[in-house]
This record gives C-alpha cells, sequence and structure tokens, in this order.
C-alpha cells in the first residue's frame, strides 16, 4: 500500500499495522536483464536538496525546472546547464509542491501555509486550515490548491486574496498523494476522489464531471479510488489513473467519459498522443491505445522494483526505481533500451522533460539530469 496513504477518522494503530503488513508480503525486486544500450544518453549535470520525503512535482516553464526539497528550499534551475536561476528558503518544511509559471512559484508547508514565490522572493503566505499533497496549480494570475479533503481553493496570485473554495461531501478515507489539477482551455480540471470535474477557474462552480472508476470493495480502503497525478493530456483527451482501481481517458471537450479499464496501481501515467503507460501495484508496465483504450503491450520485466510515476520522452517512456534506476523502454514495445543508475535511492517523482534535458529526483535529494548524446 502507498505509503502517502492517509486514513481519516480511523485508529492511527489499525492503519499502522495494516501498512506494515502490506510491506512485508510485497516480493523482492524481480533481478534485471542484461542490457545492451540501445540508446546514448548520460548525466550532464546534477544539483542536490535537503531530501524529498513528501510528494513532489517537478515543474517545468520553458526551458527551466522549479524543485523543492525537505527543509523549504526552493530552487530554478536552468535545463541546459544546471546553473541556478534563483534560489529560496522558506524556512518550513514542505508538504507539496512545487507549482509555477515561470515566474510565481507556490508550495504548501507542514504548517499549512501556501507560499508564494516572485522569481524568488517572498510574495505572500497564508494558513489554509487544510492537509495539502498535491502540488499547487499556478496559471491565469491564480493559485489553485487541491486539499486531501478533495476542497478546492483559489487565490489571487498578486496578494493572495482568496477567491473561492469548492467542496465536496467529505470522506472518511483520502490519499495524501498527488492528485490532478490542471488546465484545459478556460475551465480547471480536478481529480475529486474517482472523478474527473471540471471547474469555472473564476467561481468554482461546476461544468461538468466524469467517474473513471466505479469503486468496488467491502471496506473503506478497498474502495478508495481517488485519481492520481501525473496525468497525460492529448489534445482534447485528458488521461488519468484511479488509485488501485483503473485507468481512462475523458474527453475534456464535451465531459464524456472515451474509455476505463480496470487495472489496479498506486502512481499516475505517462503518455502521448500513440500510448498511455502506467504500472500496476505489481510493478507489471501496460500500455494502452490513447485514442481506444486497447492494450498495446504488457510487460513484467520490472516486477516489484518500485517504480515511479513515469514520463513520456519521444519514442520513449522513461521510469525510475526504488534503487534509484532509470529505466528507458520503447514506447511502442516496452523493450528496455537504456538504464543509468542515480544515488541508489529511490526515484520519487515522475521525471520532467525541458528540451532536450530529463531531470529526475531521488529520496535523498539528488537531482540528476539526462540528455541523449
Amino acid at each position: 500500500m502507498n505509503r502517502w496513504l492517509r486514513l481519516a477518522r480511523l485508529w492511527p494503530g489499525c492503519a499502522a499495522a495494516l501498512f506494515a503488513a502490506c510491506a512485508s508480503d510485497r516480493p523482492p525486486p524481480k533481478p534485471l536483464e542484461p542490457l545492451e544500450p540501445k540508446i546514448a544518453g548520460r548525466v550532464v549535470w546534477g544539483e542536490r536538496v535537503d531530501g524529498v520525503n513528501f510528494p513532489l512535482t517537478i515543474a517545468v516553464r520553458g526551458n527551466a525546472f522549479t524543485v523543492a526539497g525537505d527543509d523549504g528550499t526552493v530552487l530554478t534551475l536552468d535545463s541546459a546547464s544546471g546553473r541556478t536561476i534563483w534560489r529560496a528558503e522558506i524556512g518550513e518544511k514542505l508538504s507539496a509542491g512545487v507549482g509555477s509559471d515561470g515566474r510565481y512559484a507556490a508550495v504548501v508547508t507542514r504548517n499549512g501555509n501556501l507560499v508564494v514565490l516572485d522569481a524568488g522572493q517572498m510574495a505572500w503566505s497564508k494558513p489554509l486550515g487544510v492537509r495539502v499533497s498535491s502540488a499547487p496549480f499556478v496559471a491565469g494570475e491564480r493559485v489553485f490548491v487541491l486539499a486531501q479533503d478533495r476542497s478546492v481553493h483559489a487565490f489571487d496570485v498578486l496578494d493572495g486574496r482568496k477567491l473561492w473554495t469548492s467542496k465536496r461531501p467529505g470522506d472518511p478515507l483520502t490519499l495524501a498523494q498527488t492528485g490532478v489539477l490542471l488546465a484545459f482551455g478556460d475551465t480547471l480540471l480536478v481529480g475529486q476522489g474517482p472523478r474527473l470535474a471540471a471547474l469555472d477557474p473564476l467561481r468554482g462552480s461546476v461544468r461538468w464531471e466524469v467517474a473513471v472508476a466505479t469503486p468496488r470493495g467491502t471496506n473503506e480502503v478497498e474502495r478508495l479510488a481517488d485519481l492520481v497525478g501525473p496525468s497525460v493530456r492529448v489534445g482534447s483527451s485528458v488521461c488519468a489513473r484511479a488509485f488501485q482501481s483503473a485507468v481512462g481517458c475523458v474527453d475534456a471537450q464535451r465531459g464524456a467519459l472515451k474509455w476505463t479499464k480496470n487495472v489496479g496501481g498506486l502512481h499516475g501515467i505517462a503518455g502521448d498522443e500513440q500510448v498511455v503507460v502506467g504500472a500496476d501495484g505489481s510493478d507489471r508496465l501496460s500500455a494502452w491505445r490513447t485514442e481506444t483504450g486497447e492494450l498495446a503491450w504488457s510487460s513484467e520485466r520490472m516486477l516489484y522494483r518500485g517504480l515511479s510515476a513515469g514520463a513520456s520522452v519521444g519514442p520513449t517512456v522513461v521510469f525510475g526505481d526504488s534503487e534509484g534506476i532509470v529505466h528507458w523502454l520503447a514506447r511502442d514495445t516496452g523493450d528496455p533500451l537504456l538504464r543509468h543508475p542515480t544515488d541508489g535511492s529511490p526515484v520519487i517523482a515522475a521525471p520532467a522533460l525541458a528540451g532536450t534535458t530529463l531531470l529526475v529526483a531521488t529520496r535523498s535529494g539528488g537531482l540528476f539530469a539526462f540528455r541523449p548524446d
């Protein structure tokens, strides 16, 4: 069971026992097959932050990455050289981060404060009163925050003025994990439970919502099916994973479900106009045709290796594992093409692409920038 799962209104001792049992039952990682590299790539620069023990999202705008570390350090790096464009110290440990529109960057602290930076300088800070695990989304001079209770909060990016809040009925069980929060035209798309909801970004009213999964199970743990990030947007299609339940695609133009497949899994998905790729709870990788949901391929080469969410990079898909190894696979077949070690600690966020540079972050705070030769 995912380490970022939070049990609300349940006895903590029961939760600890449940997840310890799940971890102890997990088989050892499948040994990697010998690999003769089919493509060339190398580390071109590196950087470090003070560990990453929260659900990190690496923000990409233009040719820059914005990242954050446990101690509240936030920095923007030039993707070509690794040069630090700006660096800020929040002074508090983080629970979520980081969102950026290229100028403003936003993070949330463990004390529940939303902090917004303007080109690395403190702009404002505001207490939220809710727990947050998803990176804020910054767009259209607004900052949007998705809380663990599935409420959405909008703020003016210039002065921190609260604009609106959209709430759903509370559930006894929610995920402390990166959710789905993105823009589609003039609409804010947000994962609320197993549903993808379209909100008016000016008022917070719901325009439509579509269920990607139908939760089933005999208890609240089995019925937990929140949409988890990262998601995939291709044209008018937005594809996402419902935690431990399904992978599906929604036509965001019409507000209609295109397809859904019942398949377990803990992390978000990668993809492009050809395929959507993700790992199930056993780290079996599957690829579905983006347009139809037809299974394109499946691979058991990396069973139980603790795969991260992936990234689509041209004709490849890229995943990290719990041993800090980065794997490049052929998008169309799933065949391994290249693997490269990092620092031995788990890769903890979906790799992020800016230009031709791919950035990978590890649990111990290593930032590794890869580029094809």
